[in-house]
């Protein structure tokens, strides 16, 4: 079965999915629920989220207004009594309610009006139990219902492979795959879904700590590139920097330029933690590697990164002959074929650009270093794509969230680590605050003055849309903000649901002081400078990790102005007040990695380091430590080979080694 055989998904859908990265049934059914909502029925209309059944008495009736909003409104029966209710933006389900039918709706009763304000609308009756009800992030145009539909149809012939051996399913009680399939995406109780999410958790950290361990035991049997570079041309390099290295950097530097120059290939993650400094012990790496006559890339994970970095290459490698191109995905396509024939003929020193990269069409003349930025945000299959485009290439790995020891052995064990753990130079501390919604008067009043004196803001909401009804959303801050704010500023948005394109648009429309607020959600943590931005509002703070809170903030302070970060939150203010009270990465980090603990089965699922679909690699962290102990017996243990041959070749096929 593939996707086109599922009922319902044409080309048009065919192609969203595709367009993000759900290739395959298994890539279907491995998109999982970002959270989950539990329902059972209220016995009084007094709580803050009321569940009732209601018996319909009135044709609904539909206002219209403004850009595409809407409030319906219908009388309905319930708990004794005759009430009106109101819902907002589901005029699309008009024709499903029916005078005499019985609906269950979500929201909140005002006895004073006696007005029913519903987020949401079901056509069932709720079990005496209740249900657990899954959410998926919207894919383009496809809502959570409708994903879900297409999940459940995928999984009735999904090919689902136990990668987890037998005796390791008996160690810990696990379920089978087939059966963690069908209630993490159909939940029959809590009990049930934890099951399922143990499974499904291990399942995805044994697997990539399978691959880690082979890297780990395989770390010293790669040869590196003999390399001869002129010491002096380096140092000299360094004297004339518009600037003074940190004793941080220089040390960060030395190690880079031992790896070069000893016989064993470099695997190296080099972190530090915002504005630290890294970008320009990266281009010094490159200056190094193209003294030994070998050609560099420098990948990003978006294409307006990949042309600030392209910027700041050229700005210090400036009259030293180094050939120097940029290679994006929107690159027209004779543009890419003269670049791609320089690249081969050698006429290109150092190579920036995205995943684009490592496409088949890429050939390098004599490939020397590889330099991957947030390298957490490509998968391990990925960079193992273009580590493999030259003969032993060195590796350089970035990352601007810094990790506790602990955890950096386990995860980046087959990597040597190098820290910037001082900052470059005396920077603006951002103001960081931490309020409630009841105040947000306030913070409007903070935005209003930073716009007067024409200066940029940033808006961060945990969701796209408002599915989630206990939070705020990228949407509906636009409405909210737009009725505050638009006769004095350009409001725009971003987020994951956008394409490539329009998401490079909007962030370069930003830069350019196009716009003057930017309502987005975390796609941002990984951005270009915008000096002139001076001011981040995050709304439902607790939603986030205390590390990723950190790389937002990250956004502002790039500037000798004065920055604001104002974090809005009415829960976990605790832990919460560590952020108000230091601004160092690695002690955040710490921090994060001590209270984060298993999380709220209900809670929101963030997206960890690595990027693995389920688990979260700080809050699992037992998890992960149980998968690394079995892993590395399993890769030591040689009749392995033979009791699971299937797992050796997806190792060795992923990994690709030379």
């Amino acid at each position: 079965m593939i996707l086109a055989d599922i009922k319902g998904i044409g080309p048009k859908t065919l192609k969203t999915l595709e367009n993000n990265n759900i290739n395959t049934i298994d890539n279907l059914v491995e998109y999982y629920p970002y959270t989950f909502k539990e329902f059972k029925y209220s016995t009084s209309l007094d709580e803050d989220k009321v569940i009732i059944k209601a018996l319909v008495e009135s044709i609904p009736m539909v206002n219209y207004f403004k850009k595409r909003l809407n409030k319906m409104t219908f009388k309905v029966s319930a708990l004794n009594r005759l009430m009106n209710v109101s819902i907002f933006n589901r005029a699309f389900l008009k024709n499903n309610i029916k005078v005499g039918n019985e609906i269950t709706i979500v929201g909140k009763y005002d006895t004073k009006t006696n007005n029913f304000v519903a987020s949401d609308i079901m056509f069932q009756i709720l079990p005496p139990n209740g249900i657990i009800k899954p959410l998926y992030h919207p894919i383009g145009d496809l809502t959570s219902t409708k994903i879900h539909n297409y999940i459940n149809l995928a999984l009735e012939d999904a090919n689902n492979i136990e990668y987890v051996p037998a005796y390791l399913k008996e160690k810990y009680h696990l379920i089978n795959k087939d059966i963690a399939l069908k209630e993490i995406h159909n939940p029959h109780n809590v009990n049930t879904l934890k099951q399922a999410m143990n499974y499904l958790k291990y399942e995805e950290m044994f697997l990539f700590m399978l691959k880690m361990n082979y890297l780990k035991n395989n770390k010293d049997k790669n040869v590196g590139i003999k390399r001869t570079i002129d010491r002096k041309k380096i140092d000299d390099f360094i004297k004339k920097l518009p600037f003074v290295l940190t004793d941080s950097q220089l040390e960060c530097i030395e190690d880079i330029y031992n790896d070069l120059t000893c016989e064993r290939r470099m695997n190296r993650l080099l972190q530090g933690d915002v504005s630290s400094g890294k970008t320009i012990v990266a281009i010094i790496s490159l200056y190094i590697n193209y003294l030994s006559g070998y050609q560099g890339v420098f990948m990003a994970p978006t294409e307006i990164l990949a042309s600030q970095h392209y910027d700041s290459v050229l700005k210090f490698l400036d009259g030293l002959g180094i050939k120097v191109a940029l290679l994006t995905g929107s690159l027209k396509a004779k543009e890419r074929k003269e670049m791609l024939t320089d690249l081969e003929n050698n006429k290109i020193d150092i190579l920036i650009g995205t995943h684009a990269l490592f496409s088949k069409d890429v050939t390098y003349n004599n490939l020397g270093l590889v330099i991957t930025d947030e390298q957490h945000r490509f998968g391990v299959n990925q960079r193992s794509s273009l580590n493999n485009k030259g003969i032993n290439p060195d590796i350089l790995y970035l990352s601007a969230t810094p990790i506790p020891r602990t955890y950096a052995i386990i995860l980046y064990g087959d990597m040597d680590i190098s820290s910037i753990r001082v900052m470059p130079r005396a920077k603006r501390k951002i103001e960081t605050t931490l309020t409630n919604s009841k105040n947000i008067k306030v913070v409007l009043d903070t935005i209003y003055q930073e716009l007067k004196d024409k200066h940029q803001v940033y808006i961060v909401a945990p969701l796209i849309d408002d599915e989630d009804d206990t939070s705020d959303s990228v949407i509906n801050l636009k409405d909210k903000f737009e009725k505050a704010f638009s006769k004095v500023a350009k409001i725009d948005i971003l987020h994951g649901k956008m394409t490539t394109e329009e998401k490079d648009k909007v962030m370069r429309e930003f830069k350019e002081h196009k716009i003057d607020i930017l309502i987005s959600t975390t796609v941002i943590e990984v951005g270009v400078d915008v000096a002139n931005a001076t001011t981040m509002v995050i709304f439902d703070a607790y939603r986030f990790g205390l590390s990723q809170l950190h790389q937002l903030r990250g956004r502002i302070g790039r500037n000798e102005l004065n920055n604001y970060c104002i974090l809005i939150s009415d829960k976990e203010t605790e832990r919460l007040k560590i952020l108000t009270e230091t601004d160092d990465g690695f002690k955040i980090s710490e921090e994060d990695f001590r209270l984060r603990g298993a999380g709220d089965i209900f809670g929101l699922r963030q997206s960890g380091q690595i990027g693995f679909n389920l688990a979260d690699e700080t809050r699992d962290f037992n998890i992960l430590l149980r998968a690394n102990e079995d892993a590395a017996r399993f890769i030591n243990d040689e009749s392995s080979r033979n009791d699971y041959k299937f797992l050796w070749e997806i190792i060795e096929n992923s990994m690709n080694l030379n």
